[in-house]
């Protein structure tokens, strides 16, 4: 079984705008790798982020044994120098499996968001993802409200967990690469500790920064949520940098629409 989650959020990136009252995305650069405005590759600081960042994951105690990533590109760019490494050692299955469940959060808007890139925009772009792996839980079009973020992530993390609990090799660990808000709802998701005010600065998502979590109980039956110890809370000591642009919810880093109370009759779940 699956005893070991390292998440880690992803390097610095390139930065973008969105006009309020259009939906429309603007990429500071001319254009993203992908040609997708939400999409920006790492700046030159996240470049270097990301190989200290492997220099500490490919060393890391248990050793990593399957990889899981964000769709975008600035968390699969993260990663490289790290599985570059693994997969030529022979290490972590050789392949990286992409999950729109672990992706970004877009609050929720009279818009669609923009769509990430598919594994066809992908695969010219890496090599060693996982062509058969099928995302199942994905984030609404328009965004989501942030009690619908916990329950995607929720949902995410069991069929992970779920899915290589099942795995003939039976591996011990497994290493996702996601976004800030995304990373805040893992953790509370996996410990069970959910605060009543979402905007509570509690899981933290330095980038490139690194939380562990270990499982308590090896009970299928207790599910993924509640039964993780968090032992490291994106840890950046290996970053020449230390802890940088820290987020919580308080729509600081792109648009969020983000109610003042729970809407819709919905309450912020207990995990």
């Amino acid at each position: 079984m699956i005893e070991v989650i390292y998440i880690v959020r992803h390097a610095f990136r390139a930065n973008w705008t969105v006009d309020p009252q259009t939906g429309i995305y603007t990429a500071s650069l001319a254009k993203t790798p992908t040609g997708i405005p939400t999409d920006p590759p790492l700046t030159s600081k996240g470049v270097e982020q990301s190989k200290e960042l492997a220099e500490h994951l490919c060393n890391i105690e248990p050793p990593i044994e399957r990889v899981y990533s964000s769709p975008f590109y600035r968390c699969l760019q993260t990663l490289k120098p790290t599985t570059d490494r693994l997969f030529l050692e022979g290490k972590a299955k050789g392949k990286i499996r992409i999950d729109r469940g672990v992706g970004e959060f877009f609050g929720r808007a009279p818009w669609e968001h923009p769509t990430p890139p598919d594994i066809k925009i992908l695969s010219p772009l890496f090599k060693n993802l996982d062509q058969e792996y099928a995302s199942v839980y994905m984030p609404a079009s328009n965004g989501e409200m942030i009690v619908e973020l916990h329950e995607r992530v929720r949902n995410a993390l069991d069929h992970i967990v779920t899915t290589l609990d099942s795995d003939p090799e039976q591996p011990k660990t497994v290493l996702i690469c996601s976004h800030a808000a995304t990373i805040i709802a893992a953790g509370r998701v996996l410990t069970g500790q959910m605060p009543e005010d979402p905007d509570e600065d509690d899981f933290q998502c330095f980038t490139a920064g690194l939380s562990k979590y270990v499982r308590k109980s090896s009970d299928p039956n207790k599910g993924v949520a509640g039964n993780w110890d968090c032992e490291l809370n994106s840890d950046t000591s290996y970053l020449s940098g230390g802890a940088e642009r820290g987020w919580h919810f308080n729509g600081d880093e792109s648009f969020v629409a983000f109610p003042d109370a729970p809407a819709e009759g919905k309450e912020i779940p207990k995990l």
